[in-house]
């Protein structure tokens, strides 16, 4: 199973989210042609509803703890709620690695 796909499962079934997006920007950095190391996830959930940043941080760090200890090199963490998500115009933008351009 590719880890994007391993990390989706997990946070659907602890966070059950109205948006999940976990998008592989791997390419962005220097890395191998494949790579599944870095990743920038939105993640938006009444879950967090009364957390602070660092809480939903947190948590997601834990669930994620094994993936992290290995092959997770970099995870980019949007969190929100329903009511967050709607006031926002999306996720702000990955800026480019040293040496790679912006997608």
């Amino acid at each position: 199973m590719q880890l994007q796909t391993h990390i989706e499962q997990k946070l659907r079934e602890a966070l059950a989210p109205s948006h999940l997006e976990v998008i592989n920007e791997s390419h962005m950095h220097r890395t191998e042609p494949g790579a599944e190391s870095h990743f920038k996830v939105i993640v938006v959930s009444e879950c967090f509803a009364g957390e602070r940043l660092l809480a939903r941080h947190r948590r997601i760090n834990a669930l994620l703890a094994e993936e992290l200890a290995s092959t997770l090199h970099a995870l980019a963490l949007h969190t929100y709620t329903d009511a967050e998500w709607q006031a926002r115009e999306g996720a702000p933008r990955t800026p480019s690695c040293v040496g790679k351009p912006t997608l």
